[in-house]
């Protein structure tokens, strides 16, 4: 029993704990559900969608895997996958696990930064468009991000706590979940922890570098296996990757991503469009300022070399998607900032703070104005992101549904342009003669129509293969995004 002099503190201290679940805990409430109100459950599966939640759900043909693929997204949807097709209650589970997760990315640095700082953190990395509209998307760069958070916190705890095993634990969990996801994106995120590991003297210690070399190990393992298996080493794997993401090299992509920050194209390659509404990228120049400033105020009030180690890790994690491969997308940058919030906030708190007591409310007030625009104006940027992303899934289960009124049934093969996401929606297998997702041949295709039902899917203004220059052509009608696709029907569907 503690003793009566002790029982003020002991209440305090719960009091603490249970304030910090409390705020972080409304704003991850308040994130799942601005996903499921301004995206919604209704939105279909994507394309990159389809692929990973093909390779598990039963009785849908898993899609081929490319080699830049991870497979994290399959494992994460496997427990909601297995159980049931629908795709509205996988937008649900996704976006309580995402509001869930995000608590628990906030909660590791609990002990490292007051709660109105972490709080605001969320609420400034759940606010942007990118992480609503892709929190409940079957995608890797959101889950990245809350790893990255994750790992940035325990590995400044377990430095600065020698008795924080928690800490090492976390470290070795976040990491190895980051290169499930994306392996290349864990090494980047953990190079700052490696450096710091090795030669800022305060943190050499085996355990820690141990903790963040056997975190990326143990979650690379299965993809470093699948490259023996199937693309014949790392070595053969990595270079595949680097040929389907166009390349790697020097490939300043800066203005590329602004092209996408304003509800732009998801996947912008090659990125030859205007960047419109530049107005609406100023945040992005202001982040780097701010989260700047914010690492000289945690500098001052003495976390010294701590203070700059998520800040590191975001900008080494985006360092791949700003400088070295030649296309965009919005997404890339998510882990960038799930770490930069944090510095970004500690500036904003210390804002909405000024010594002067009389000049409190104003700059409160100042801050708060700033944070409700930029809310405002992202969820401007969502609507219609969501708008766009929605009409493009919808077209995608039009046309499977073309697709069983001309007599394409399982088992049945789709191939050509939007074959992948539209065979999810059909439950047919997807292949391609030649690019990224190359995985069979002309002949094999021959063979397959004379037992299966087969369909080719034309853009306009393309030739059609020969092979089905004499089956049945049929429009693909009602489209928000693809007008002027036809497809080539073999006649083993026909004959159905």
């Amino acid at each position: 029993m503690a003793a009566p002099h002790l029982l003020p503190r002991l209440r305090a201290t719960t009091a603490g704990k249970w304030q910090s679940v409390w705020w972080l805990a409304v704003v991850a409430a308040a994130f799942t559900g601005a996903q499921l109100i301004f995206v919604g459950p209704g939105l279909g599966l994507g394309w990159d969608e389809s692929v990973y939640a093909s390779q598990v759900a039963p009785h849908i043909p898993a899609a081929y895997f490319s080699a830049p693929r991870a497979r994290g997204v399959p494992v994460l949807v496997a427990p909601l996958a297995l159980l049931t097709s629908s795709e509205a209650a996988l937008r649900v589970y996704l976006a309580v696990l995402s509001g869930a997760g995000l608590f628990l990315a906030l909660w590791v640095w609990r002990r490292l930064r007051p709660v109105p700082v972490l709080a605001l953190a969320g609420v400034l990395f759940a606010g942007l468009w990118i992480t609503q509209l892709y929190g409940l998307q079957a995608m890797p760069n959101f889950w990245t991000a809350l790893c990255g958070l994750a790992a940035a916190g325990c590995f400044l705890r377990a430095a600065t706590d020698r008795d924080d095993r928690r800490a090492v634990v976390g470290l070795v969990l976040s990491l190895a979940a980051a290169a499930l996801f994306r392996p290349s994106d864990a090494a980047w995120l953990a190079l700052p922890m490696v450096l710091g590991a090795l030669f800022v003297r305060r943190w050499r210690r085996p355990v820690l570098l141990a903790a963040v070399v056997g975190g990326l190990a143990l979650g690379g393992a299965q993809w470093i296996v699948e490259a023996y298996v199937s693309y014949g080493g790392v070595a053969a794997r990595l270079n595949r990757s680097s040929q389907i993401e166009g390349g790697l090299g020097w490939h300043v992509a800066i203005y590329d991503q602004l092209r996408t920050l304003a509800g732009g194209p998801s996947l912008c390659r090659p990125c030859t469009g205007p960047w419109r509404h530049p107005e609406a990228s100023l945040w992005w120049f202001a982040m780097p300022l701010a989260a700047a400033a914010g690492v000289y105020v945690s500098t001052r009030l003495r976390r010294r070399v701590g203070a700059a180690l998520p800040a590191l890790c975001g900008l080494s994690v985006a360092v791949p998607y700003l400088l070295l491969i030649g296309y965009a997308a919005p997404r890339f940058l998510l882990p960038a900032y799930a770490l930069l919030s944090i510095p970004v906030a500690e500036f904003l708190v210390a804002v909405a703070r000024p010594a002067r007591p009389r000049l409190r409310p104003y700059a409160t007030a100042a801050v708060a104005l700033v944070v409700v625009a930029q809310l405002v104006s992202q969820n401007l940027i969502l609507n219609h992101a969501a708008r766009v992303a929605s009409n493009g899934t919808r077209d995608y289960a039009r046309m499977a549904a073309d697709l069983r009124a001309y007599g394409v049934r399982p088992p049945c093969l789709l191939t050509g342009n939007l074959a992948i996401p539209v065979a999810y929606q059909a439950r047919c297998s997807s292949v391609d003669v030649s690019g990224h997702n190359q995985n069979t041949t002309r002949a094999d295709i021959v063979a397959t129509a004379r037992t299966e039902a087969v369909a080719v899917f034309v853009p306009p203004n393309t030739h059609v293969p020969s092979y089905a220059q004499h089956w049945a052509s049929h429009p693909l009608t009602g489209l928000h995004s693809h007008h002027g696709y036809r497809v080539y029907v073999s006649p083993s569907a026909q004959a159905r």
